[in-house]
């Protein structure tokens, strides 16, 4: 029995907070960077502003009278290489911006991704079996991806479009009041068009974007159980619930993408028809020339009014494009904002915590007996015991002592599923679970490794409460072959070394051989240099569980975990397993979850569970004397589910 999945959120409640924080983040590592930016953002929409200003200016000059031909291509000359020197600073700006912004983007979300892998590392077992692992994968791609395009693309967009859309606000309302009322009135209409039609294209863009994970989540699960939707035919029905999850994305990017394509013509039409009433006005100050147009009052004769409206029709286009920039933008960061809010929750997940202080370290007797702290790796390992009351420091052998007395758990409060569980398993003993699914065999061996803390009782190991000692340590000291065997990517000798990163090439071989592994490893195409992918797929199941009972004898832990190990292999196999299980258990505390019972049958002690709680208890010869459960188990009167 395992906790209830749950659904990630993927809408943005803290949109200030969130913009706040991704900010601040940004700002505290890459300061001098984007104030760089900053400055090339200015310079680029002073350059594309003063570019209009300038034609107004040369427009006047050319039209004025009383100019000879020679003065007036002189002038323009003169007017056009100025402009060229005025949009080379804006297209040299753009470039520094880009090449820079394109520098800060990347580094600042491989920065994140690191930061988020490293959090995730220390969070407790319980977070990964409550959520969608596909869910989780949309933070590194879907999330991570909205972010780069708010940082590299809409927040500098969106700057430079606010300083271009102050300046030639303030050159135009110098130039003319009355024309830049005229815009302002059609900017207050695309603005109430944007907030409108913006606002239900950023709500379906943030279902898309949960749309996505949840496809995603679906995909890798269905990735993951290829061989049963195989097994069981279970292709078309897979296929319907996929049509299900992509139908869903698909009408909620269709209705994203439907707002946000008609709201650029819209606003597009708006400027368009801003533009035509602009000459128009226009038209009508020329005709009546001599009207106090500007913002200082200075009466205008037509040739100096025909260039101020001529550039008037450009400046008004550059202004709506600015705010249409700006409203083209708002779902994007809206995306990312949502993203950045997911990113930033699994940041917060509180880590495992740990409060441990006892630790594990390689010990040595010295010449009277005592054990002692090594620097040098030792076959004898101890348990560093610092006492806070006077200061002390004992040091207890680690043997594997495991001892549970009236232990109570649930993984949620109101639902207990151990009740008053007890054993002592000793040094060398070798302890095996039984009972139906869900009967609690997994869940003692989740607490014995603190994947999971007890709602009551204690657990002690060599005479420690396991809450004092450090859960890495204690991990350390325990060895674990998993029904589900998980190779990663790599080579042979790299995923036995995974239990132990500083064996030796040796000393893997030598575990090798523990687990009956090394004969057809030396079989493989490279050895133990063969590179292993997609969680060992070149290989057979009986030739995975083998590397694993290897990865387990090469950490060489006083305590093993065998959890259904030979459960899933034929029985040839099984025989192989079985026999390198036994090498790698010999002398050491062993606790076994087995639904066969002929691989138990060697168990110094058999614990019958049955809904978290321990009916039987015994060895194979006392508990079929007892003619009870194991009995019906074990001869086949009642079944294992």
């Amino acid at each position: 029995m395992g906790p209830v999945k749950m659904k990630g959120k993927s809408m943005a409640t803290n949109v200030k907070g969130t913009f706040s924080r991704l900010m601040k983040e940004l700002f505290s590592r890459y300061k001098k960077q984007l104030i760089l930016v900053a400055c090339c953002l200015i310079l680029s929409a002073i350059a594309t502003s003063g570019a209009s200003i300038y034609i107004i200016n040369m427009t006047q000059a050319l039209l004025a009278t009383g100019r000879v031909i020679d003065e007036i291509v002189a002038s323009l000359v003169i007017g056009v290489s100025i402009m060229a020197c005025i949009y080379f600073i804006g297209i040299l700006a753009n470039y520094i911006r880009a090449r820079t912004m394109a520098i800060v983007t990347q580094a600042f979300l491989n920065d994140i991704r690191i930061k988020m892998f490293k959090g995730m590392q220390n969070l407790p077992i319980k977070y990964f079996d409550s959520r969608n692992h596909g869910d989780i994968m949309s933070y590194y791609t879907n999330d991570i991806d909205a972010i780069r395009q708010l940082i590299s693309q809409s927040l500098p967009a969106m700057f430079q479009s606010a300083i271009m859309i102050i300046v030639i606000f303030g050159v135009m309302i110098y130039y003319s009041v009355w024309l830049t009322l005229l815009v302002l009135a059609c900017v207050i209409v695309m603005m109430v068009v944007s907030k409108k039609v913006g606002g239900n294209s950023a709500k379906y863009f943030i279902r898309q974007q949960q749309s996505i994970a949840k496809t995603e989540g679906y995909i890798e699960e269905m990735i993951h159980g290829q061989k049963v939707v195989k097994v069981f035919c279970h292709e078309k029905e897979a296929e319907r619930k996929f049509d299900e999850v992509n139908e869903e994305l698909f009408n909620d990017a269709r209705s994203a993408n439907t707002y946000a394509n008609i709201l650029m013509p819209i606003l597009g039409n708006i400027g368009n028809i801003m533009y035509v009433l602009l000459a128009f006005v226009g038209s009508l100050i020329i005709v009546n020339e001599g009207i106090n147009v500007g913002l200082m009052g200075v009466s205008r004769t037509a040739a100096t009014l025909i260039p101020v409206v001529i550039g008037f029709l450009t400046m008004g286009r550059q202004f709506t494009m600015q705010v249409s920039q700006i409203s083209q933008q708002i779902n994007a960061v809206v995306m990312a904002l949502a993203g950045a809010e997911r990113i930033f929750a699994l940041m917060d997940e509180k880590p495992e915590e740990d409060q441990g202080y006892v630790t594990l370290v390689h010990a040595k007797y010295d010449e009277n007996g005592n054990l002692t702290e090594s620097d040098e790796r030792t076959r004898t390992w101890a348990w560093k015991h610092p006492h806070k009351a006077d200061g002390t420091i004992t040091y207890v052998p680690l043997k594997g002592d495991i001892e549970m007395h009236d232990v109570d758990f649930g993984y949620v409060p109101e639902k207990i599923v151990l009740h008053d569980v007890s054993l002592h398993a000793t040094p060398g003993e070798k302890y095996a679970f039984v009972g139906a699914t869900g009967a609690g065999k997994t869940t003692i061996t989740n607490l014995i490794n603190r994947f999971y803390d007890i709602a009551d009782g204690k657990i002690r190991y060599d005479g420690i409460n396991i809450n004092k000692i450090k859960k890495a340590d204690l991990r350390r000291s325990l060895g674990m072959v998993l029904q589900d065997t998980n190779l990663f990517t790599g080579t042979v000798r790299e995923n036995i070394r995974y239990g132990r990163l500083d064996a030796t090439d040796e000393e893997v071989e030598e575990a090798a051989k523990i687990a009956n592994a090394h004969d057809f490893i030396t079989r493989l195409p490279e050895g133990y240099d063969t590179m292993l992918e997609s969680d060992g797929a070149n290989l057979s199941q009986g030739q995975r569980q083998l590397i694993s009972i290897a990865r387990a004898a090469v950490a060489d832990a006083p305590v093993m975990i065998l959890d259904e190990a030979t459960s899933s292999i034929d029985t040839r196999t099984e025989r192989l397993v079985q026999e390198g299980t036994d090498r790698l258990m010999k002398g050491r505390t062993v606790f076994v979850i087995a639904h066969r019972l002929s691989t138990i049958q060697n168990a110094d002690t058999i614990m019958v569970l049955d809904h978290g709680r321990v009916i039987e208890r015994g060895s194979h010869e006392q508990l079929i004397a007892q003619k009870g459960q194991y009995y019906r188990l074990y001869t086949g009167v009642f079944e294992l589910e």
